[in-house]
């Protein structure tokens, strides 16, 4: 059986099974077997439960950086890659950023990939996502939001971004089939309409950001509209809408403009 044969056949079992991007992934599980067909086949049935393809090649790509994942660790998704850009334009040469929620790192990489001198610190809540993000090369802390950085940071920041748990616990029933029954909800459960944890975020960045600093954050649906008066409430000003190509919302970037408080 020839390469290509081998290539054309996996990629139409994925596709049959399901999988959209079925020719990449078939490229990718045969690359990580490297000639062993007995640990292809291992690989091809732990992808056919629906188990994440970056858990299995142990890698991933995030907006063009090779991005290592650990099994357990949340998976970065694409759609994330407009705010990390976004963040990286906003953070100084010099400048310093905090990652929220870091996963394996792939936004800190990122930022640290746009900005060379800058610093970039992370947290997770997941031990397991900061000892990936750690071996990705990042400077990361566990605890939850900013808890772990009281020692870690004497100055203001430039920059607070995060992908924070943002989907409404009712909805997590809708995520794809595999998706809580890998990742779990950690990464994935906001509260009831999904803004608990953004709220938080929201409240406690002004400890953190100077003035003039940017908070950038994805979000979902209506949840920019629903945060507006806490925005406003809180001292923040210039709020931008994120959206894709297709006009959906993705996130908001917005700039402190208080003192920091006492």
């Amino acid at each position: 059986m020839t390469d290509t044969f081998r290539l054309s056949e996996l990629a139409a079992l994925l596709s049959a099974a399901g999988f959209v991007a079925a020719e990449d992934e078939a490229a990718e599980l045969i690359g990580r077997a490297a000639g062993d067909a007995e640990l292809l086949d291992t690989l091809i049935r732990r992808r056919l439960t629906g188990e994440p393809l970056a858990w299995i090649t142990g890698r991933t790509s995030f907006a063009g950086v090779a991005v290592r994942v650990d099994p357990g660790v949340y998976v970065p998704r694409w759609q994330s890659v407009p705010l990390a850009h976004r963040a990286g334009a906003r953070l100084p040469v010099t400048g310093t950023a905090i990652d929220l929620c870091t996963g394996a790192g792939a936004l800190a990489r990122t930022l640290s990939r746009c900005r060379p001198g800058a610093r970039v610190v992370a947290t997770d809540i997941d031990p397991r996502a900061v000892a990936c993000a750690v071996a990705n090369g990042v400077e990361a802390y566990w605890g939850d939001l900013f808890a772990p950085l009281g020692r870690a940071l004497k100055e203001p920041v430039d920059v607070v971004v995060g992908v924070v748990p943002y989907v409404p616990t009712s909805a997590l029933a809708l995520l794809a089939r595999d998706t809580l029954a890998f990742e779990g909800p950690l990464s994935y459960d906001g509260g009831p309409d999904g803004t608990s944890i953004l709220r938080r975020v929201l409240a406690e960045s002004p400890h953190y950001l100077r003035k003039g600093g940017a908070l950038l954050l994805e979000v979902g649906g209506e949840q920019a509209d629903a945060l507006g008066d806490d925005l406003a409430r809180l001292g923040y000003r210039e709020v931008n809408v994120l959206t894709d190509e297709d006009g959906d919302v993705r996130g908001i970037e917005a700039t402190w403009g208080r003192s920091r408080p006492e």
